[in-house]
């Protein structure tokens, strides 16, 4: 049971953030571009139906996470994200009532093969409840280093891959950061109550970061193709996630030979990621 429970709550949490993806997209096209970082972006997209129902969607993923972090380990709940790709292109399909193609079915295939491979021959395992204030500090330096740089570099390119991949990418350390801030603040919430959450800096630290996040995200969708910038954040996001995990909680990954399937599993993921983004770029392109 105590890796059914936050196994489902993380699927609860991949679906919602799947339909806020397709809402959030399918808003983000409908507002000016922009050339630069540009905190009116959410201005404009506060005044659209569509992008209101992306943060519903978003709240619920965010509940949905908190429980499934507070009770498994931030590298099993995490890569269950990698999810949302495959669950947002089919959500994405039926708004547009299209039929996906069978290399796509394959490419989703691929991905939940792939994925579960990975979980099953890694087994992360491990819950630790608190962390020493000095790896905190080395981890946010190092995070807010790598988003800073990333966001730097693609916001001085023009409106094209790279500056959406870069976009993604730094929109996905953001995504694990808050994560794992989360993690620590729901074991507070467990241990102390209301009152200990509501004075711990961990909660204001990984809403700061989630603000972050959202922002980043709404300008690596303007900022290209979601070839570029998907694959970035779905990757990154995991990749990120399973790093910090394993740095900051003390979670464990089995070794030796089990390597081989998790190497396995971790090309069928890349490929689909990259099948379904392509998919993804060219079903935007034939949208209205």
């Amino acid at each position: 049971m105590g890796f059914v429970l936050p196994v489902l709550f993380a699927l609860f949490a991949a679906l919602s953030n799947a339909l806020a993806t397709v809402l959030q997209r399918r808003a983000a096209l409908t507002v000016p571009q922009s050339d630069g970082f540009r905190f009116g972006l959410v201005l404009d997209l506060l005044k659209r139906p569509l992008w209101i129902g992306g943060i519903l969607a978003v709240i619920a993923a965010g509940v949905g996470q908190a429980v499934a972090l507070a009770t498994g380990a931030l590298a099993l709940v995490q890569p269950l994200f990698v999810l949302e790709l495959p669950l947002a292109l089919l959500i994405g399909s039926l708004v547009a009532r299209n039929r996906m193609p069978g290399v796509v079915w394959l490419a989703v295939a691929g991905v939940v093969a792939g994925l579960g491979i990975v979980l099953v021959a890694a087994s992360p395992a491990g819950n630790r409840t608190h962390v020493p204030v000095d790896r905190w500090l080395l981890a946010l330096a190092a995070c807010a280093a790598a988003v800073a740089a990333l966001a730097v570099t693609g916001l001085r390119r023009p409106p094209g891959r790279m500056r959406a991949g870069c976009l993604g990418a730094a929109t996905a350390v953001c995504y694990a950061l808050t994560a794992a801030l989360m993690k620590s603040s729901m074991h507070v919430l467990d241990e102390g109550g209301l009152r200990a959450f509501l004075t711990a800096w961990e909660t204001y630290a990984f809403a700061a970061c989630g603000v972050c996040a959202l922002l980043l995200l709404e300008h690596a969708m303007q900022g290209g193709p979601l070839v570029a910038s998907q694959p970035a954040l779905t990757l990154g996001d995991a990749g990120v996630s399973v790093a910090l995990g394993v740095l900051l909680y003390e979670e464990h990954l089995r070794g030796h030979w089990w390597l081989l399937p998790q190497l396995l599993g971790l090309v069928l993921i890349c490929v689909g990621v990259f099948v379904l983004a392509r998919a993804g770029a060219e079903v935007e392109a034939d949208g209205p």
